[in-house]
């Protein structure tokens, strides 16, 4: 049996009495500990997939099973790291870690416990130093590196990640997915990402899920990526399976799914 395994999903919305199909038929089967990326066009429906998966949408059709239960609201077995941070203003570094440790994990850990649970995670992000800093007085990197490290410390089974680091320029982004690779490694978490950045999906992705333009959009192709980890990525420039996955990616958006509009 699939960790996570979606069958048949599709959602459909309606406004003004109009309705429009944005998935269709998406069918995915994600081991224990795989890091999937998605990936595809704006408008494709790639956010949807990973909203349905986190439970924050109910898909019109088809479900989706963790471990054999069925998703249908969030829960804590979910985190979701999202490209804006959404850390608490008022609140400083720890406050807003212990602020979903408490939440999720009050009954399983004692006070103490959690304490070190929340600098533990705080660690892995190396984020101990600004511990005790306002989210005004850090950088955009180091927020992000607070939001995973947050949704790393509810225990989740599957971590979930919406364009985590977009907004971020392209030094900070490439150290951010280095510690995540780093972490990942460590963890040996289920990560779903969903991505832009064709380079950010080889390099991180065991397994690259390419989506068909919307609407009625579903999955094109699904390309495993065989490099070894740990991956170096100044090794990866020249490496024959890299850019043998990266020329994929760049055809199967560009060429074979091009947008209509870039097409023509």
């Amino acid at each position: 049996m699939a960790h996570l395994d979606l069958s048949q999903v599709g959602i459909s919305f309606t406004r003004a009495g109009r309705t429009t199909e944005v998935l269709r038929d998406v069918d995915l089967k994600i081991a224990k500990g795989e890091f999937v990326s998605i990936i595809g066009h704006s408008g494709c429906g790639k956010s949807t997939v990973l909203n349905i998966v986190a439970g924050l949408l109910k898909a019109s059709t088809g479900v989706v099973l963790l471990d054999g239960r069925e998703v249908s609201s969030p829960g804590p077995e979910r985190a979701v790291v999202f490209q804006n941070h959404s850390l608490l203003p008022w609140l400083t570094v720890r406050e807003n870690v212990a602020l979903a440790v408490d939440k999720v994990l009050a009954r399983k850990k004692s006070r103490a416990e959690r304490s070190a649970w929340i600098e533990h995670n705080l660690a892995l992000v190396n984020m101990m130093h600004a511990a005790d800093k306002r989210p005004n007085e850090i950088s955009g990197g180091m927020k992000q590196r607070v939001g995973i490290a947050r949704a790393l410390a509810m225990e989740p089974t599957v971590l979930l990640m919406d364009e985590p680091f977009g907004a971020l320029d392209a030094l900070t982004r490439a150290h951010l997915q280095d510690q995540l690779m780093d972490i990942h490694v460590r963890l040996k978490n289920t990560v779903i990402m969903i991505t832009h950045d064709v380079d950010e999906a080889v390099l991180l992705s065991d397994r690259i899920v390419m989506m068909t333009n919307g609407p009625s959009a579903t999955i094109g192709e699904v390309l495993t990526v065989p490099m070894a980890r740990p991956r170096k990525r100044l090794e990866l420039v020249e490496d024959k399976d890299y850019v043998h996955c990266r020329a994929e990616v760049l055809e199967f958006l560009y060429a074979r799914h091009a947008r209509p509009a870039l097409a023509a």
